[in-house]
């Protein structure tokens, strides 16, 4: 007989507030333009992508996210004493050690919370999201903050004509904590290792450091075609397996928030899933452009605050990038 006492959490968990951060200076294709030889029109129909924003020294990783963490705690009503863990995801912060969550933690008044960084690319909040669910329910915290972060514009080459145009920086952030009812379904996540190379860093920091002095700093670089083709063919199927495993159909949802990867690729999925014309669709994308993992929270605070949400609504959640990893689960907006 086990001497462990058994957790004691909530029955479910819950977002109950969300903020975003985007930064002051708006780029529009024309800055783009200026060093790549295409157009206007060609970066919108391909990516669909007019603007992005990106952010100047003072907006580091931590800056934003202690901005869309301050929306966060006030739009679901909790202080920072309250919250048990800090979770982070991003890509785009280089130092190795310590985590950026604990900076965060501390920068917005939290007492000795759980702290830590993840790396699961644009599929980052949705990984954060299931820890958080996870520690609410087994009683490790009772609420948890939730942050996705990116300064892509610092891993972005700005002459590669392929990605130049994709990469755009900010924050987005959640508050999750308990519910008397289900209000995050379960997650369906996994990884495709064989297709790591598919989305990639130039040259690993243990390569770059003290050996190419001079030469470009290192990038994101990306197999354009092939991204795309599995995005849209598998990401529908992951998709389409979240709401089974949440026991309902797309005729249930109000919806739909994808990663904002690609307008093309959003408009595939819709059109794979049968989304019926109700739904709400994030294209978040348009002016933001690809934020890694704080294009879901970003998109999703958007589509509240111009009301083209609303709180209680059901919506299906889709993160997907370099790894490549995946996470979808359908939940109750805040």
């Amino acid at each position: 007989m086990s001497k462990i006492k058994p957790a004691q959490g909530s029955p479910y968990a819950r977002i109950l507030g969300v903020g975003g951060y985007r930064p002051t200076r708006v780029v529009p294709n024309d800055v783009i333009l200026e060093k790549i030889d295409s157009s206007d029109e060609w970066i919108r129909s391909r990516s669909g992508i007019a603007s992005r924003h990106w952010a100047s020294a003072e907006e580091t990783v931590a800056a934003m996210s202690v901005e869309a963490s301050g929306k966060a705690l006030a739009d679901a009503g909790i202080s920072p004493e309250q919250i048990g863990a800090v979770i982070v995801s991003t890509v785009s912060h280089f130092r190795q050690t310590p985590a950026v969550a604990t900076e965060i933690a501390h920068r917005i008044g939290a007492v000795k919370p759980a702290a830590f960084d993840i790396s699961a690319g644009c599929a980052g909040f949705g990984y954060g999201l299931t820890l958080a669910k996870g520690l609410v329910i087994e009683g490790s915290a009772r609420y948890v903050l939730v942050i996705g972060v990116e300064r892509l514009s610092d891993l972005t080459d700005l002459e590669d004509r392929a990605t130049a145009f994709l990469f755009g920086d900010g924050a987005g952030a959640v508050v999750v904590g308990p519910s008397d009812v289900p209000a995050i379904g379960p997650t369906v996540w996994g990884s495709e290792g064989d297709k790591s190379g598919t989305i990639k860093q130039t040259v690993p920091w243990d390569e770059y450091l003290g050996k190419h002095a001079g030469e470009k700093f290192p990038a994101i670089t990306q197999e354009g075609q092939a991204v795309f083709r599995w995005a849209v063919f598998e990401m529908a199927k992951v998709a389409q397996q979240a709401l089974d495993a949440a026991g309902i159909t797309a005729d249930d949802l109000d919806v739909f928030i994808p990663h904002q990867a690609n307008m093309r690729i959003i408009d595939s999925m819709v059109k794979t899933l049968k989304l019926p014309e109700h739904v709400t669709v994030a294209r978040d994308v348009e002016t933001t452009g690809n934020t890694s993992a704080a294009s879901i929270p970003l998109a999703m605070e958007r589509l509240l605050a111009t009301g083209a949400a609303k709180s209680g609504d059901t919506a299906l959640v889709i993160g997907f990038g370099a790894g490549l990893v995946y996470a979808a689960t359908v939940v109750t907006l805040p």
